[in-house]
């Protein structure tokens, strides 16, 4: 099973606590997986919605692919997720709890298909964050001293 992370979320674990992560499909037009393919996407500002009938990615950019010229797609349109039945579900009941959201954390080639990492997330405060740059100050020094010796 060969996968090639294409784009990441990187500030998703920073500023949500990442609690269930599903793996899910993505309807897609043919100059948009070739431009995913190319590495022209971007998670960045991408959340998902979920609705009875179904589940979108909303806001995830995928770059126009030049060769497609008229035919090429809208860079942000919303695309639809393909999840099992009980998943949606699922992350419909939870994502209307406060505080919880869904949000993509990276986006990679799976068998010559592009899958989408979503997960569900509750949102950091301000002292979860400081308490990660903490932690994460506190790792690099340790492999600092750990390297000079």
């Amino acid at each position: 099973m060969s996968e090639k992370t294409v784009a990441t979320n990187r500030k998703a674990s920073f500023e949500y606590f990442l609690l269930e992560r599903y793996e899910a499909g993505i309807v897609l037009q043919g100059s948009e997986i070739k431009a995913a393919r190319a590495g022209q996407m971007s998670l960045s500002e991408a959340f998902v919605r979920v609705e009875p009938d179904g589940a979108w990615l909303i806001d995830a950019y995928i770059a126009p692919y030049d060769p497609a010229s008229r035919f090429n797609h809208d860079p942000r349109r919303p695309r639809r997720l393909l999840l099992h039945k009980r998943e949606i579900l699922e992350l419909w009941n939870k994502a209307r709890q406060k505080g919880m959201t869904i949000i993509p954390t990276r986006a990679y080639l799976k068998n010559g298909r592009l899958k989408v990492e979503i997960a569900l997330a509750r949102g950091k405060r301000v002292h979860d964050k400081r308490e990660a740059i903490a932690e994460r100050d506190r790792r690099r020094e340790e492999e600092r001293e750990f390297r000079i010796r």
